[in-house]
């Protein structure tokens, strides 16, 4: 059964650009957490879950015991931001491999679109210092 929205990222994913910098970093929750939480709830478990600051500006991504749900967390200039998204059908990728390290807001995207991160590879990165 599908719900009305924007498909394929239209207007959702410009939304998306302006909430978050491209430059965010996202972190993952490996355990599960009671979707009940809220914002205050979620930011005062990462420092001990994520060991993080729920001030710095990162996105901090907790996940339901089934996988199923997701809440976004993060800080802007004026205050949180709360993003929840249930899936209908199926369950997000294992997170596991996302919790070992932090992830891009691009990759934090592909894996909410359920992309398996660790069956990809990416471009190695390119430190360059000067133009030929």
């Amino acid at each position: 059964r599908r719900r009305g929205g924007a498909a394929g990222g239209g207007a959702a994913g410009g939304a998306r650009q302006m909430m978050l910098g491209g430059g965010a970093k996202a972190y993952v929750c490996a355990e599960p957490v009671d979707m009940r939480k809220s914002i205050d709830g979620l930011a005062q478990l990462v420092a001990p879950l994520l060991r993080g600051d729920a001030f710095s500006g990162g996105v901090f991504v907790f996940l339901s015991r089934r996988r199923e749900k997701v809440k976004l967390l993060w800080w802007d200039r004026h205050g949180f931001w709360l993003a929840y998204k249930r899936l209908e059908r199926g369950r997000f990728p294992d997170p596991q491999v996302l919790a070992s390290r932090g992830v891009t807001v691009a990759e934090l995207w592909l894996w909410l679109e359920g992309v398996d991160l660790s069956r990809t590879r990416r471009f190695a990165a390119v430190n360059a210092t000067r133009i030929a």
